[in-house]
């Protein structure tokens, strides 16, 4: 038996909510929307993964999804432009990633980071 994806389900009212932070701001594509549930996706593929924590690292909350992407401050810049909240401020953490925490439309935490040089 292998996993070949797992996909994140966030509750929401309104599904169509999540197109300017999911779509916009997170460059996201629409891959389905059948009213009720819209799914969004990337092309690029990384590896299946659940982390499991007791706290989100420097003492912050355990966030309920972490993207990761190619440049954390434009996402950074992009969320405070549109006005949503940034949870914890983009901090270049110990363990070598930059990111920052923002609650999306639904009320989810989400981890945004970056990888330092690899």
């Amino acid at each position: 038996m292998t996993v070949l994806r797992i996909v994140a389900n966030i509750e929401a009212t309104d599904p169509q909510a999540g197109r300017a932070f999911y779509g916009e701001l997170l460059g996201l594509d629409l891959v389905m929307d059948h009213g009720w549930i819209v799914t969004f996706a990337s092309e690029k593929q990384a590896p299946a993964q659940v982390s499991i924590a007791s706290e989100g690292g420097s003492g912050t909350p355990v966030p309920q999804l972490s993207i990761e992407v190619d440049d954390v401050d434009a996402v950074y810049s992009g969320a405070k432009r549109m006005g949503l909240e940034i949870v914890y401020d983009i901090t270049d953490e110990p363990w070598g990633v930059r990111r920052f925490y923002v609650r999306d439309p639904f009320g989810t935490i989400v981890n945004i980071l970056a990888h330092g040089e690899r």
